[in-house]
């Protein structure tokens, strides 16, 4: 039972597995601060209208909150990993804490742009002032005058009021902004937390040394970069040499010659082989040396996804 939860617990060693991951996730909120400095200026504007502005309101904090998220599960790569990997696969592979950890990722990643965009909004305090201004109570208002209600108070973040109600206008909106900062401050503090319980947990529970995680991290990041370029120039030989077979000549520049007198592609890899380096990664060593990807994997010949006599499989996931 002990080594089951050790075991369930290195999955916690999925988040925040690099400084590139880090860097990703910063830039992604300062854009997102910058979008929603340019919606708040451009695009949003109060109805002050009863019922309207409580809609609006949440709708200018949730709507693109949420079209955010959806953006960075679509970009992460961890969800079209997961989708091949049940396609090709399914998921008898992975435990319950498995599965758990790794939507956990891509839910974490994702909501980095969202939760940005939701404190963004809550500090500058506007979409809260409109959504709730008509539900301040009218006894809460020290001589607020009786012929006035929740129509005239959805009124206040427009400035277009009476001039007698003026100062319980600012005094609305103070309040309103106060409880919105505080929101904000708030879930700033608990994401703040959650990284922080989550970056300790995922240095205690990892099952490899910080030097080795350190070599992975780099290995995963070269092995993609190297992938990506090869196979750039790779489908554009074979392209080249298609295009010659159709034509009898293909029309190339000089770097483009360069390359196909240097790398001759005599085919093209079959399915089989996309699919064995394509899916999720959980971390394995076999005979004692560790297999730092799918096709690091593929390489070495070591076929299936279970234990065997030979090999032995740490459950690590990869990030």
């Amino acid at each position: 039972m002990a080594a089951l939860i050790a075991e369930n617990f290195r999955f916690l060693s999925l988040f925040f597995k690099s400084k590139d991951v880090m860097i990703f996730n910063g830039l992604v909120a300062l854009g997102t601060v910058g979008s929603e400095e340019l919606f708040s200026v451009v695009a949003f504007q109060c109805p002050c209208s009863p019922a309207r502005n409580y809609i609006y309101g949440l709708a200018a904090i949730g709507v693109p909150a949420l079209a955010l998220f959806l953006i960075g599960v679509i970009w992460n790569n961890h969800t079209w990993n997961l989708v091949a990997e049940c396609h090709k696969r399914g998921t008898k592979n992975f435990s319950a804490a498995a599965t758990f950890l790794l939507f956990g990722s891509i839910m974490g990643r994702a909501a980095v742009a969202p939760v940005t965009w939701s404190v963004i909004s809550l500090l500058r305090g506007e979409a809260y002032i409109c959504a709730l201004s008509e539900f301040v109570k009218p006894s809460s208002l020290d001589k607020f005058p009786s012929e006035y209600g929740a129509e005239t108070l959805a009124r206040f973040p427009c400035r277009d009021v009476p001039a007698n109600l003026t100062k319980f206008r600012d005094e609305v909106t103070r309040r309103l902004r106060y409880e919105s900062q505080l929101f904000g401050w708030l879930l700033i503090g608990i994401v703040a937390v959650l990284v922080f319980l989550t970056k300790c947990l995922k240095h205690c529970c990892s099952p490899l040394s910080y030097r080795q995680e350190a070599y992975w991290a780099q290995y995963r990041s070269n092995e993609d970069k190297l992938f990506r370029r090869t196979a750039e120039v790779h489908s554009r030989i074979l392209a080249a040499k298609n295009v010659k077979h159709f034509f009898g000549f293909v029309a190339l520049d000089k770097e483009e010659k360069e390359l196909v007198q240097e790398f001759p592609v005599e085919g093209v890899q079959p399915s089989p082989q996309w699919n064995a380096i394509t899916g999720v990664y959980i971390y394995r060593e076999n005979k004692g040396f560790p297999l730092y990807s799918r096709l690091h994997k593929w390489a070495k010949g070591v076929e299936g996804n279970g234990p065997t006599p030979e090999g032995h499989e740490l459950l690590f996931l990869a990030s």
